[in-house]
C-alpha cells in the first residue's frame, strides 16, 4: 500500500509542476512519467489487495484471540482485586478490634483512676472540713472565753472577734483552694485519656487508608 501512495504523490507533484496551457485550465505533462506512474499504481494495487484480504481473513481470528485474551486479563485482575480486598478487609478489621480493646481498656482505667481521684479528692474536702470547722469552733470558744474573762476590755474581745473571723475565713479559703485542685486534677487525668484516645482512632484511620479503605467523617475524633 505504501508504493501505492507513493505513486499517487509523484503523480500529483507531475501535475502540479506540469506547465500550464495559456489561457487555459489545462496543462502539458510528460506522457511517459505519467504512464509509468500509472502502471506502477496499477501493478502495486493487487498485492496490496492481496494483503488486505489476507488481513480481512484473519480478522475473526485475531479479534477472537484478542477477545479471549483480555477476558482472561479480565478475570485475573477480578480475582486479584478480591483477594487484595479480603486481605484489606481482614487487616483493617483486625485493627478496629486491636483499638477497640484498647480503647476499653483505657476507659475502665479512666473510670477506675476517675474514682479513685474523687473518692481521695472528696475524703479531704470533708477532712478538710471537718478541721475547719472544728478550728472554727475552737477559736470561737476560745475567742467567747476570752471575752467572758475580759469583758471589760473592750478592744481585745474586738480582737478576738477579729481573729476567730480570719481563721474560719481561711478555712473556708483553704477548703474552696483544694476542692478547685482537685477538680483541675480531675479534669487534666481526663483531658488527656480523652487525647489518648484521638490518637488511637487517628492511627486506625490512617491505617484503612493506607489499605485503601475509606475513613467516616470524624473518625479521628473521640466522641465527647
Amino acid at each position: 500500500m505504501y508504493r501505492v501512495f507513493e505513486a499517487l504523490d509523484d503523480l500529483v507533484t507531475t501535475l502540479e509542476e506540469a506547465r500550464g496551457v495559456p489561457m487555459t485550465a489545462s496543462c502539458v505533462v510528460p506522457r511517459g512519467d505519467v504512464l509509468e506512474l500509472l502502471d506502477d499504481i496499477r501493478d502495486a494495487i493487487p498485492a496490496e489487495l492481496d494483503d488486505a484480504q489476507d488481513v480481512l481473513d484473519h480478522r475473526d481470528e485475531l479479534v477472537e484471540t484478542a477477545r479471549q485474551e483480555a477476558q482472561r486479563s479480565v478475570t485475573g485482575a477480578r480475582e486479584e482485586a478480591e483477594r487484595l480486598t479480603a486481605e484489606a478487609r481482614a487487616h483493617a478489621e483486625s485493627m478496629v478490634a486491636e483499638a477497640q480493646a484498647e480503647a476499653e481498656r483505657l476507659a475502665a482505667t479512666g473510670r477506675r483512676e476517675y474514682q479513685e481521684l474523687t473518692g481521695r479528692a472528696e475524703a479531704e474536702v470533708e477532712r478538710m472540713t471537718a478541721a475547719g470547722r472544728a478550728a472554727y469552733e475552737r477559736a470561737v470558744a476560745d475567742g467567747r472565753a476570752e471575752q467572758a474573762r475580759l469583758v471589760e476590755q473592750t478592744q481585745v474581745v474586738q480582737a478576738a472577734r477579729a481573729e476567730a473571723t480570719r481563721i474560719h475565713e481561711e478555712v473556708s479559703t483553704e477548703v474552696h483552694r483544694l476542692r478547685s485542685e482537685c477538680d483541675a486534677y480531675v479534669e487534666a487525668t481526663l483531658a488527656e485519656f480523652e487525647d489518648l484516645l484521638n490518637r488511637t482512632l487517628r492511627t486506625v484511620g490512617r491505617g484503612r487508608a493506607h489499605r485503601g479503605g475509606s475513613v467516616p467523617v470524624g473518625a479521628g475524633e473521640y466522641p465527647r
